[in-house]
């Protein structure tokens, strides 16, 4: 029998911005107990504060517009009850085992490389959202102060580069003395108009699309289910967003704290977010009517500039001071969000690129290029395309955290997947069969319906139709017998440690995020797994990608297929496909 072939240690190095993990914030690993100290109250008012993004009433307002007031209101409440049952899983794990959302992917059915797909789509939600944000942002400034949109784009997006690059330390500070400002300003011009002009909310009531003959003033819009589905998808869009609420619920300390102000907090910081945005978005909804009654445009009545240069107009007689009160509101609103989003967005890039290139600059860097692409996006105008380019991102991002939430919901009380998270590529299948299939199987079904494969009324309700992922989820992960989760099981032993050393790079972390390597024949840390090059997954054989897809080709296509298949994947991938007969 020949011999085990290892490789000899090179210690690794890492550039100062990696190391500091006051700049790095475990955008790779584990986040390491001795670092989740931080009080419930300071998070949760950190992740609340990502609640303060207009694009909420920009997303309610245009809804309004198009569909109706009461389309949009059961539209958002029933969008609500869906966000609020599929992210109070995902909330509970991620605190539970320390990971922020690409990490709870890859252990919740998708495996180390499936989860790369999803990072993209994260990523992907993340410089949407900055974009539309800064959009926003800039449409305050140049309403307010004549700043032309192309400059205005820019200094949105550069100056949120400082208050992010030190983490989470930072932005729960940014977030905390910017609170009071926001909440003030978020309630008092609604005092104002109801005292004022009480007739403006039976006005919204009775507001039924700017396509549709008003109902009688006095009475409700009338509800269309069509309409009612298309409001929902656009609103649906916003789903990810729990992925930004767990990138900051992760430096809670394990659940050992059973108070009900603790739980109070994490649920609001969680998946009861939407708890605070439900009002928000109905906040929109009820000021593009208002807007839109003071002779504004239709296409500037969903902007949060001339909303809230409206409402403020309540407050204050004079134009040019509810200008600037308007202008302020706007800028502290946006940057709070876009921290958020600058944020989730490093540590998304930084997980899809280090699968991929193996190598990790730093989070910082990936903090530069969220933020560029977003710029590239203003540019081009992605807000004039909020309502479509959300349409269709809803339902590839519901199909993600539905089969995500179906996991940590269904298959593990059911022991059809393993218990907890595991998310070191050394003890992770490359693909696992049940998360990817039930995201491409459920997001494939609701774009047919889209696409107006099954008549209009399902095309308006396609985003709803992703729910069937609870469905596919546990009966793949029945079918497999959930033996694509673990590769292999880490060290028993090594939970007795409080650290280990890792032989690469020669730190010392929790036993977490550990793993034997036997390529190196040394505990190894997540990280320096992730980036190595030289061990083609020796710990794991029959669990790379390109082992699994020679084994799938096997079963339906003939050896000479696979010959010329596996010669074109290059020599590594030969060998590994045929050393698994």
């Amino acid at each position: 029998m020949a011999a085990r072939q290892r490789i000899i240690p090179v210690r690794r190095e890492y550039n100062r911005w990696v190391a500091n993990q006051t700049l790095e914030d475990y955008a790779l690993r584990f986040t390491a107990k001795s670092a989740r100290r931080f009080s419930s109250s300071r998070i949760s008012q950190t992740a609340i504060g990502a609640i303060s993004f207009l694009a909420l009433e920009a997303i309610g307002g245009t809804i309004t517009l198009s569909y109706g007031t009461t389309n949009a209101i059961f539209a958002i409440v029933a969008a609500a009850i869906a966000m609020l049952a599929i992210g109070w899983p995902i909330s509970r794990y991620a605190i539970r085992h320390g990971v922020d959302i690409d990490l709870l992917t890859r252990g919740a059915s998708f495996g180390y490389i499936g989860s790369t797909i999803t990072s993209l789509i994260y990523a992907s939600f993340t410089f949407m959202l900055f974009a539309i944000e800064a959009s926003i942002m800039t449409g305050a400034l140049d309403l307010a102060f004549g700043i032309p949109p192309w400059i205005g784009y820019i200094i949105s997006a550069v100056v949120v580069i400082p208050l992010v690059i030190y983490g989470v330390q930072l932005i729960s500070r940014f977030q905390l003395i910017t609170q009071p400002f926001w909440i003030i300003l978020n309630i008092l011009p609604f005092v104002f108009i109801a005292f004022m002009d009480w007739q403006k909310f039976d006005l919204w009531r009775a507001f039924a699309g700017i396509d549709h003959s008003n109902a009688q003033v006095g009475g409700p819009a009338p509800f269309n289910l069509v309409e009612f589905g298309a409001a929902s998808a656009v609103i649906l869009a916003l789903m990810p967003q729990i992925g930004e609420q767990v990138d900051f619920l992760r430096f809670l300390p394990p659940e050992g704290l059973r108070k009900w102000r603790h739980r109070f907090a994490v649920f609001l910081a969680g998946p009861g977010w939407v708890v605070v945005g439900v009002p928000k978005l109905l906040a929109g909804s009820f000021l593009a009517v208002l807007t839109l009654s003071t002779a504004v445009p239709i296409r500037e009545a969903a902007d949060p500039a001339h909303m809230y240069f409206a409402a403020f107009g309540y407050m204050i007689p004079n134009d040019t001071a509810a200008l600037l009160l308007m202008a302020a509101f706007v800028v502290v609103s946006q940057l709070k969000i876009n921290v958020m989003n600058a944020y989730a967005g490093s540590l998304a890039w930084s997980n899809f690129f280090s699968r991929l290139t193996h190598s990790h600059p730093g989070r910082v860097v990936w903090l530069v290029f969220n933020v560029v692409i977003a710029l590239l996006l203003m540019e081009l105008g992605i807000y004039r395309l909020l309502e479509a380019t959300l349409g269709i991102f809803s339902i590839v991002a519901m199909a993600w955290l539905c089969t995500i939430s179906a996991d940590l919901m269904i298959n593990k009380p059911l022991g059809l997947s393993p218990e907890g998270i595991e998310f070191k590529r050394a003890h992770l299948y490359d693909i696992n069969p049940v998360g990817l299939g039930s995201m491409f199987g459920s997001a494939a079904i609701a774009l047919a319906a889209h696409f107006g494969l099954f008549g209009p009324l399902m095309a308006s309700l396609a985003t709803y139709v992703t729910l069937i992922a609870f469905l596919i989820s546990p009966a793949l992960a029945f079918a497999t017998k959930g033996k694509f989760y673990l590769a292999r099981k880490p060290r028993q032993s090594w939970k007795t440690l409080g650290s280990i050393t890792c032989s690469i790079c020669e730190h010392p972390f929790e036993h977490e995020d550990m793993a034997w390597c036997p390529a190196y024949a040394a505990p190894i840390c997540s990280l320096c797994c992730s980036l190595d090059s030289r061990c083609h997954d020796m710990c794991k054989p029959h669990a790379r990608l390109n082992t699994q897809v020679g084994a799938v080709a096997r079963s339906f296509l003939p050896e000479s297929v696979i010959t010329r298949l596996t010669t074109r994947l290059g020599r590594y991938a030969t060998t590994a496909v045929f050393r698994s007969r």
